[in-house]
């Protein structure tokens, strides 16, 4: 087994990690196997935002400054215990198998491939049509700092305080945040996506010259990009919880309103000091896959945005 380590699994599933000691951060020496030991720590935290949803993954078979590339179709080597969900590519029609990720065997297995962010859809396989939640991805250009972005999102909360509305956020482990509203699953994705749009017309109607809504990089320019596109079937915004392949190792944290302030930066969150943060954010973070805001609440926002 060379240097090939076996992993506990859950229950009779085990997990052979190869070349445990393979350095996936070369500044900071983050191996493998301290990238599997992050993610087995927190696995019954991060499990929940998972669990039933079909994931795409984003593999870096060298290390973070090497060639990384996105993986959807299981393919015929994956163990017959582990989930997947079958879809039909609308462009090839061929059937794409999706690997669903319940249970800490199969997050090892993942992070096995070298997928060192996890990226679910918004929907679960039961309901694939219908999202959990609406999700606005607030995405700085290179000339706005972070300071900036916690002035949209305040603008955001307060936006659905006014409406009654309970609201979530977290860092994407980048620059920007993402921003929630739970919901029931009975809207289609082409219905919140309108939804996030009109959310966002009326964030950006407060603060434009800070926001755009153009999709088109070169047309953004020094402004922070209110992505409503997020809302779309098949669409994937990191999962909380998961590192990403950056500098530092950061990882996608929740935030409190109360945090939104002076000082703070995303990568305050990080592989090493993760661990110890997430089972107290877990707990009230949940709720983005809880109670869910009244329909009549988000229609008001649509009404006011269109006076």
């Amino acid at each position: 087994m060379g240097d090939d380590k076996l992993f506990p699994g859950i229950g009779k599933h085990r997990v052979v990690i190869s070349h445990p000691l393979k350095i996936l951060w070369p500044e900071e020496v983050i191996t493998k196997k301290m990238l599997v030991d992050y993610y087995q720590s927190i696995s019954e935290h991060i499990l929940p935002f998972l669990k039933n949803r079909p994931l795409s993954l984003l593999r870096h078979p060298n290390g973070i400054g090497r060639k990384s590339f996105y993986h959807k179709d299981a393919g015929e080597d994956v163990p017959e215990w582990i989930s997947v969900f079958s879809v039909r590519a609308a462009s090839t029609r061929k059937i794409i198998d999706y690997i669903v990720c319940n249970n800490a065997a199969t997050l090892a297995y993942l992070n096995n491939l070298d997928c060192i962010e996890l990226n679910p859809w918004h929907s679960v396989i039961t309901k694939p049509d219908n999202p959990d939640y609406l999700v606005i991805d607030l995405d700085p250009s290179d000339r706005n700092d972070f300071g900036q972005v916690m002035q949209v999102a305040l603008i955001f909360y307060a936006l659905m305080r006014e409406h009654g509305i309970e609201s979530y956020c977290k860092t994407s482990g980048a620059s920007g945040l993402h921003l929630f509203i739970p919901l029931k699953r009975s809207l289609r994705y082409d219905e919140v996506r309108l939804l996030a749009h009109d959310i966002c017309l009326s964030i950006h109607a407060q603060i434009p010259s800070l926001t755009t809504m153009e999709r088109s990089l070169h047309k953004r320019g020094e402004k922070i990009y209110l992505d409503y596109l997020q809302n779309s079937k098949g669409q994937t915004i990191v999962s909380v919880f998961s590192v990403r392949p950056r500098a530092g190792a950061p990882v996608s944290m929740p935030l409190d309103c109360s945090e939104l302030k002076k000082g703070l930066l995303p990568t305050d969150f990080n592989i090493n000091n993760s661990p110890n943060l997430i089972p107290e954010r877990a707990r009230w973070f949940k709720s983005v896959l809880g109670k869910a805001a009244k329909l009549s609440s988000l229609q008001r926002i649509i009404s006011d945005t269109k006076l």
